[in-house]
């Protein structure tokens, strides 16, 4: 090991990021929670309720995937990698239950 090569040093194999925007991101985090609360104590009911809380849950979860797990400093090839098989998987499970809705349909339809 060369101690006069920089790139050899603890603080080139590493990332250093500026702590202010984790506390910007707890801050978002934070108002998209109240925001989820919000939801409830304001007793939003039916489809626009789930409707919020799904878009408020996403919301969070790509922040926190985005920044606390490292995901925006990463290479797009590695990003692909990990987000692209959870996508398939829900594709695969709005397609299974709209298959599942018309069967309910159909048999309800015909048997009933």
């Amino acid at each position: 090991m060369d101690h006069g090569d920089p790139s050899s040093t603890p603080a080139a194999h590493g990332q250093q990021h500026p702590i202010g925007i984790y506390l910007k991101i707890w801050g978002l985090l934070f108002v998209l929670s109240t925001l989820s609360y919000l939801v409830d104590y304001f007793r939003v009911e039916g489809l626009t309720r789930w409707i919020l809380i799904v878009v408020l849950m996403i919301a969070k979860a790509g922040l926190i995937v985005s920044v606390f797990m490292h995901m925006v400093w990463e290479r797009l090839a590695l990003v692909y990698a990990i987000l692209i098989p959870p996508l398939c998987l829900l594709v695969l499970m709005v397609l299974m239950a709209a298959e599942a809705h018309h069967t309910f349909g159909m048999r309800t339809l015909f048997f009933h």
